[in-house]
């Protein structure tokens, strides 16, 4: 990684590894399932797909969210149209069920342009992003390593990582992702070949018994949203990781760096 500014360090903050959000992961939830979109702030231009700022509003809190509705969705020669939108809420499930908190709160529910995702904005410094993060970010960044070979992220861009003001760490932009063709395209790649950390295992070894045991209620949805061959291709990929015990590295059969790479 390339460091030559460190972030500012937060008066009190925790380690970077272990940040929780301020605002609770149920209390942010149920904000986006059930508050009301009060107010549209703007299109953000630089996504292929359609995204917007909204005001989420409920009886105790007001919350900035991002909105990507399905019918907002460009056609793409490889995933399946309309399907963007179901892959940002698995990611999130996923990530909680991994217990690491990579992702953003996200939801689907109607919006003024449809059904679509809905997600926590996380307030953040847009100059940062993971071309300018330094070693004190290794646990988190080997985290998302491991989480984006398990939902075979095809678009892992240095700004798809935000910084909050805790010094947490964010991903976000999970469409493309949990394809069954293999299709990791990242800028996280220093890690390779290096031995994952026995709780990542651990987490990834639970995450595994969740989704064959059919134990939580979000693997409904994932039956329903991805393709029997995706949910397959999702097993082998834990399994795979598991028995490497590494980080995976390029695979050489095609690009592994998205692009633009921010």
């Amino acid at each position: 990684m390339n460091a030559p500014d460190s972030p500012p360090s937060q008066p009190g903050a925790a380690d970077p590894g272990e940040i929780s959000p301020p605002l609770s992961i149920v209390q942010a939830e149920c904000a986006l399932a059930s508050g009301t979109i009060t107010n549209m702030q703007g299109v953000m231009r630089w996504g292929s797909n359609y995204a917007a700022l909204v005001t989420i509003a409920d009886q105790s809190r007001t919350l900035t969210a991002v909105y990507k509705p399905q019918r907002g969705e460009r056609s793409l020669w490889d995933f399946p149209d309309g399907t963007l939108c179901y892959r940002e809420v698995l990611a999130y499930h996923m990530s909680q069920a991994l217990g690491w908190e990579l992702v953003p709160p996200t939801v689907l529910r109607d919006g003024p342009h449809g059904i679509g995702s809905l997600q926590l904005f996380i307030e953040h410094d847009p100059a940062v992003n993971y071309f300018s993060l330094d070693n004190r970010y290794l646990t988190q960044l080997q985290r998302f390593v491991v989480f984006d070979a398990i939902i075979n992220n095809a678009d892992r861009k240095g700004g798809h990582l935000l910084l909050d003001r805790s010094a947490k760490l964010w991903g976000i932009d999970h469409g493309l992702a949990f394809h069954s063709a293999p299709k990791l395209r990242t800028v996280i790649w220093e890690f390779e070949r290096q031995p994952i950390p026995d709780s990542l295992l651990a987490a990834a070894n639970s995450l595994l018994n969740t989704i064959t045991c059919h134990s939580a209620s979000w693997i409904d949805q994932m039956v329903s949203w991805l393709t029997a061959s995706e949910v397959d291709a999702l097993v082998r990929r834990i399994e795979k990781l598991l028995s490497a015990r590494v980080f995976p590295g390029p695979s050489g059969r095609g690009p592994s760096y998205p692009w633009p790479p921010v």
